[in-house]
């Protein structure tokens, strides 16, 4: 299993979010560049960063702080929060963005978002988040009648890079990862399923990797010391 490191940017600092709470932040640096460059020595490859502010606000937030990750890092990165349209989608990619995660797009934009997969194979990841079993969007603040399962079936469908599935009630919480719903929803479709929110121990990822998912993103854990990025990777199996 792949195992992803996560940062979460808001207001210019690395921080967490409890269930995706605003009024609960956890913060645990000021330089999301210097982050990504020692997870960077510390063995990852890709990088999952999430754009809180764009998340709430529905428009790119924190530009510099990512920027800066990208010029100053050779990670893959994947980068969410805000990404509503094309433009917004292009301009990451452009500046070194090996991905972007479209949520709120794949539900209320699904003709753009389908024909940016197209256009840029490999590059769109869609994002299924979901409370109860039911997609949520505009930064988790809205929630939809949609299926989790009908949503990433279409989103699949289009050829996309991958799935990233949240549980939402789960997510920063380090009280163990949906393994259960990622599993079934990995069943669902061909694409790879990256499995979101709730990982607190290297036995949670242990759970992730005999269960097939084939990639995890995980945060809070390894900032508050829960277990370094080397023992992540050998609980997941990565090479």
């Amino acid at each position: 299993m792949e195992l992803i490191p996560a940062i979460d940017i808001l207001d210019g600092q690395v921080v967490r979010l409890h269930q995706g709470r605003y009024d609960e932040v956890t913060t645990y640096g000021d330089d999301p560049a210097k982050v990504a460059s020692e997870l960077e020595a510390a063995g990852a490859r890709r990088l999952h960063v999430v754009d809180l502010d764009g998340a709430r606000d529905g428009r790119p937030g924190n530009v510099a702080a990512i920027e800066a990750i990208l010029r100053q890092t050779r990670l893959s990165v994947q980068v969410g929060g805000g990404v509503r349209d094309r433009a917004a989608a292009l301009r990451w990619l452009d500046a070194g963005a090996a991905r972007v995660v479209m949520g709120t797009a794949a539900i209320k934009a699904p003709d753009m978002t389908r024909a940016l997969a197209a256009e840029r194979p490999g590059a769109v990841v869609v994002a299924v988040d979901a409370r109860d079993g039911a997609v949520a969007v505009e930064g988790w603040l809205e929630d939809t009648c949609r299926a989790a399962v009908d949503v990433a079936k279409r989103a699949a469908s289009w050829g996309v890079a991958a799935l990233l599935y949240t549980n939402i009630a789960r997510d920063g919480t380090r009280a163990g990862p949906d393994v259960e719903g990622t599993a079934s929803l990995q069943a669902e479709v061909d694409v790879p399923v990256i499995a979101s929110g709730g990982v607190g121990s290297l036995d949670h990822l242990r759970a992730l990797d005999a269960a097939g998912i084939r990639a995890a993103v995980c945060g809070r854990a390894l900032y508050s010391g829960a277990f370094t990025l080397a023992e992540a990777f050998e609980a997941a199996g990565a090479p």
